[in-house]
Parts: C-alpha cells; sequence; structure tokens
C-alpha cells in the first residue's frame, strides 16, 4: 500500500493506497511546532485505528508547502515506516510541461493537482481551483503545458482576518446562507464569505478561460475540503486530487 502526505500550511491530509483505490482518508494539524516521533506515533495509531497495519506501507509520497516541517516528516517516514518517502519537487517526471522564470516555484501541491488533472481527464483544457489557507487557480493545457494561474486569499484565512482586524466581529462557521442580504451580522459574514467566493471563482474561472484557452473548451474541477461548498461552481469536484496527484507522480518516479 502507499501512503499519500500532502503537507499544507493549516493541515496534513493524508491517503492510504491500494491500487487505485483509496482505503483511508485522514487529517491533522500542520500548525505549531512537532516532532517526528509525534507525528510518527500518530501515522502509525491512525493506521492501526482504521485497521491497517504500518508494515503494510510499501511506498511514501509527500507533498509540502512548509519547508520548516519537511525534515521532520523525512526523519519520521524513515524511523517510524523504514523507507524514504518521495517528494514532489524540482526535477522529478511530472508530465507538465512548465515555463517562466518562475517555473521551479510552483507549489508542490499544485503540481499534484495538475499531475491527477492530467491524469483523470487526458487530451482537455483544465483549469483547477484548490481550497486551501489560500485558494489556488491552475490552467493546464490539454498538451500538457502549464498556461498559468493566480493565488487568493483562502476562506477561513478571510474570515480570520477580519476576526482580528475588526473589534465587533467574531468567528461564525462557514456555510452558505441562502441569501446575499443577510438580517444578522453572522449572516451578512457568511454572505460576504460565501458569494465573495463564488464571485471569485466566476471571475477567474472566466479570465482564464479567455487567456489560456482561446476559446477552446474547458473541464474546472474544484478540490480541497472546503472546495465541496462551491461544489456547483465547477464541472466535477474532487476532494482527493492532491493525494492522486501524489501517488501517480511517486509511479511515474520509480
Amino acid at each position: 500500500m502507499i501512503l499519500t502526505l500532502d503537507v499544507g500550511n493549516t493541515q496534513i491530509f493524508g491517503g492510504v493506497f491500494d491500487g487505485d483505490e483509496i482505503k483511508l482518508r485522514f487529517r491533522k494539524t500542520s500548525k505549531g511546532a512537532i516532532t517526528s516521533d509525534e507525528l510518527g506515533i500518530f501515522l502509525r495509531t491512525v493506521l492501526r485505528e482504521n485497521g491497517f497495519e504500518p508494515a503494510d506501507i510499501k511506498e511514501i509520497g509527500l507533498s509540502s508547502v512548509v519547508p520548516d516541517i519537511n525534515r521532520t516528516i523525512v526523519n519520521c517516514c524513515v524511523k517510524y515506516f523504514d523507507i524514504e518517502p518521495f517528494s514532489i519537487g524540482p526535477g522529478i517526471k511530472t508530465g507538465l510541461n512548465i515555463k517562466g522564470k518562475d517555473a521551479g516555484n510552483l507549489g508542490a501541491d499544485r503540481v499534484a493537482d495538475a499531475i491527477a488533472g492530467m491524469r483523470l481527464y487526458p487530451d482537455t483544457n483544465l483549469i483547477i481551483v484548490d481550497f486551501g489557507t489560500a485558494n489556488t487557480y491552475d490552467a493546464v493545457s490539454k498538451n500538457k503545458e502549464y498556461k498559468g494561474g493566480a493565488i487568493q486569499i483562502g476562506v477561513s484565512a478571510s474570515l480570520n482576518a477580519l476576526v482580528d482586524n475588526a473589534a465587533l466581529l467574531s468567528k461564525v462557521e462557514i456555510s452558505n446562507p441562502g441569501r446575499a442580504a443577510g438580517l444578522t451580522t453572522e449572516t451578512q459574514l457568511q454572505a460576504g464569505l460565501y458569494y465573495g467566493n463564488v464571485g471569485a471563482i466566476k471571475e477567474f474561472v472566466s479570465r482564464l478561460k479567455e487567456e489560456c484557452f482561446n476559446g477552446e473548451s474547458v473541464k474546472v474541477i474544484g478540490t480541497g475540503g472546503i472546495g465541496r461548498m462551491f461544489a456547483s461552481s465547477f464541472d466535477v469536484y474532487n476532494p482527493d486530487l492532491v493525494i492522486i496527484g501524489i501517488k501517480t507522480a511517486l509511479e511515474n518516479n520509480r
């Protein structure tokens, strides 16, 4: 079996694959200090609590946008699984043609999303919208060329920024309030977060289609945990896109 770890600024999203089937998904906070022992014990425990033996893990794939934790994760994998993890980064085979002076700095999670998109929807123009600490928009052509993208503040980060900087505002549940005209501070905050992002998705997707694909047909894929709330804005929503991409990259680089 293959263990995949997507390390974001807020959470670690993990998946266990048996062949092409995802047998287990789990999440852990990535905020704050964590040791390789703490992470190793967590991973072994979450596997056993879900009916899997750590010894069944034969390969580990890693995507990380948090450099400070990378050495910790590698040490954890070596100590608790006796496996040197494969990491998405410069120099690996991706099948994606990334041009531009900043090509080597495209986030590993965005590369993984693109790899998964190309695998699941070959010969198709793609716009991939990934919701996390930041919302990312990436355009990938049917010829496997990275055409560009955008980075926007994420939904939770937007709420935190408001609460931290406005004395009379407090945290609310992030949800679709059903209408833009809220009658309470809570529903007005929810409306701003929800419809603001619905509008942003429409604008970014429209511009990327125009700038990158010259009127050709495009499939819009949404991913990321909170992206489920905006599923109606996409052609398809797949919360597992990044871990599918990690597994695919690992297999392509054996």
